[in-house]
């Protein structure tokens, strides 16, 4: 998807257009006052005082109609430069102008006309309004002035402006394609999973069929990690602000954090990472170099104040379950464990088929003194020691300045998503810091204590997040081994005891297989049940009828497919559980 604010003509383009839209709303509104107009990453938008009005689904085209029309005139646009005094004395009844102009030295204001509209802007803009006629109004919002609360709600209308038509109606289509990939439509589809604000925003319940997914991503993760010399852990959700404090969290993290709970005169966070618990358990007894490497897994729930506007369903949430662990090494061991991180990011994405990535090796900004711990010798010695390693097996990458974890350098797998920006599902973090300020120790083999080295890794990212992508990848065809329900059996006549008996004993089947089928035989017509089967994404429909009950056969669908195959049992639960055991799709 472009990303409007990366591209100059489209950002002028668009800035221009938002400019168009308030012209038009001025003439079906002539009591509209107008905040802010800016280009942001999905197109532009316009904050709008409308008085006692509020914008509605249907003043959109209306609005569109009019800009049209706007458009069609190709009234020039001008750039005037205008002193403070005359600023003020343009725009004096429009209070919101006035608290911008009050931002704003005299000799560098600026204002935009054209036709009979006049607007406060830096600019740039495009020649004339002819320029502005490929673009369409996407949705309208309410915003609180300035972003605060307790102001007063303003109208918030969104568009996208294009140069052609051609690139304008690909766009839609992408927005379109977007839509249906969502993972909260999907979800909502399904019965993954579900919000209420009554619970909290960004906290989302995983009802039985979500769970089930999470489930086999869990055991799916956690099964790779025990093959690999992993030992898991279970960590409580809270701990005390010395606790972050020592490892320096409350310091370059706190605004990220819950605020503390005041419990016995001690204070106590929810954790918003589950390292220093793990540094904790290493410090727990002596340790040897032959111990060592030692690797701690959990999955493990965590806790953060994010923004409300960039929370999003299970993709960004207030808590998720990190796939976190933590393997502390000597120094020499280092090269070797970050290559056996990397080899089983890429062993997990080849199940998935997840072939649109890009590693980048996240580093510090130098000059950043508050976001970093301010140590330039651990911070040269950690960059370069993470960077010799992936130079020396192989691995390609960029390398991008500010983006590295407060204690150390780290290589980010960033995945295209088939709609949208890339987003990073796997990490790998490099450690100086940590182990030195939890005093952490083991007996080197020349009965030296020293520090070891921690591997911060992450694969599937948050469980949350990565089963938030593969749904909208998949637009919710997951893989039979991950699909919550993978067998829907529908008899043909639900009042037929006899067919009844035969489905129940198909499902008693495939369940003693462990194969998560469903029964349906409600008092509905045979074609509503599919039909919801279809929006479920459920991979295979049996239809059972008489001829099915007395051949001992089943006759199955793939989802989204019209063609019917029929088989007996046996060939069917054979063919299911290769289809598991291979974790492939149905085709």
């Amino acid at each position: 998807m472009i990303n409007f604010k990366e591209d100059k003509e489209l950002e002028i383009l668009n800035h221009s257009c938002a400019h168009l839209m308030a012209q038009a709303v001025k003439h079906l509104f002539p009591q509209a006052k107008f905040w802010v107009g800016p280009v942001v990453a999905e197109g532009f938008y316009y904050d709008i005082d409308l008085g006692d009005e509020a914008i509605r689904g249907e003043d959109l085209p209306k609005i569109e109609k009019e800009m049209k029309k706007l458009a069609k005139a190709g009234k020039k646009i001008y750039r005037r430069e205008i002193s403070k005094e005359e600023a003020l004395e343009m725009f004096k009844d429009d209070p919101y102008k006035l608290d911008l102009i009050a931002d704003l030295e005299d000799g560098n204001i600026s204002v935009y006309d054209q036709g009979d509209f006049t607007d406060l802007c830096r600019g740039p803009h495009v020649e004339s309004t002819k320029l502005l006629k490929n673009f369409k109004l996407i949705k309208h919002s309410g915003a609180y002035w300035k972003g605060d609360a307790n102001n007063k709600v303003l109208q918030r209308i969104y568009g996208v402006c294009f140069p052609t038509a051609e690139e304008l109606e690909e766009h839609l289509r992408q927005l379109e394609e977007a839509k249906e990939r969502d993972h909260r439509k999907i979800g909502k589809d399904m019965k993954l999973f579900m919000v209420d604000d009554l619970i909290g925003r960004g906290l989302p319940m995983f009802l039985p069929k979500g769970y089930t997914v999470w489930q086999e991503l869990e055991n799916y993760i956690k099964d790779k990690e025990r093959r690999l010399g992993y030992q898991h852990v279970m960590t409580p959700c809270v701990g005390t602000v010395n606790l972050y404090k020592t490892s320096g969290h409350w310091d370059h993290y706190k605004e990220n954090m819950f605020p503390p709970m005041e419990v016995e005169g001690e204070s106590f966070v929810l954790r918003p990472m589950n390292c220093p618990h793990h540094m904790m358990i290493y410090a727990n007894q002596m340790h040897s170099y032959r111990d060592l490497p030692l690797r701690i897994g959990e999955i493990a729930h965590d806790f953060r104040f994010e923004a409300s506007g960039t929370l999003k369903g299970i993709e960004r949430g207030r808590h998720f379950c990190q796939n976190d662990a933590h393997l502390f090494v000597t120094p020499e061991q280092i090269k070797d464990e970050v290559s056996r991180v990397v080899d089983l990011i890429f062993d997990v994405y080849k199940d998935f088929n997840i072939t649109d990535y890009r590693c980048v090796l996240s580093l510090r900004d130098p000059a950043d003194k508050v976001k970093y711990h301010d140590d330039d010798e651990m911070w040269n010695t950690a960059e370069n020691a993470l960077r010799d390693v992936l130079n020396s097996i192989g691995i390609e990458y960029t390398e991008e300045i500010g983006e590295a974890a407060f204690y150390g350098p780290k290589l980010d797998v960033n995945v295209k998503p088939a709609v949208g920006n890339e987003i990073t599902l796997s990490t790998c973090q490099l450690d100086f810091c940590l182990p030195a300020k939890f005093e952490l120790s083991y007996i080197a083999n020349d009965g030296e204590k020293k520090t070891p080295v921690v591997l911060h890794r992450a694969i599937l990212g948050s469980l949350d997040r990565f089963m938030a992508y593969i749904l909208e990848e998949t637009k919710g065809n997951l893989p039979l081994w991950l699909a919550p329900v993978q067998v829907k059996i529908l008899p043909v006549k639900n009042d037929d005891e006899e067919l009844n008996d035969y489905a129940k004993s198909i499902r008693k089947q495939l369940a003693d297989e462990d194969i998560r089928a469903e029964l349906d035989n409600r008092s509905e017509k045979l074609g509503y049940r599919m039909r919801e089967a279809q929006m479920e994404k459920v991979p295979y429909l049996l239809v059972l009828g008489k001829n099915e009950q007395n051949d001992g056969t089943v006759t199955f669908r793939i989802h989204g497919k019209q063609e019917t195959t029929t088989v007996n049992g046996e060939e069917f639960l054979s063919l299911v559980k290769k289809q598991i055991k291979e974790k492939a799709f149905v085709k």
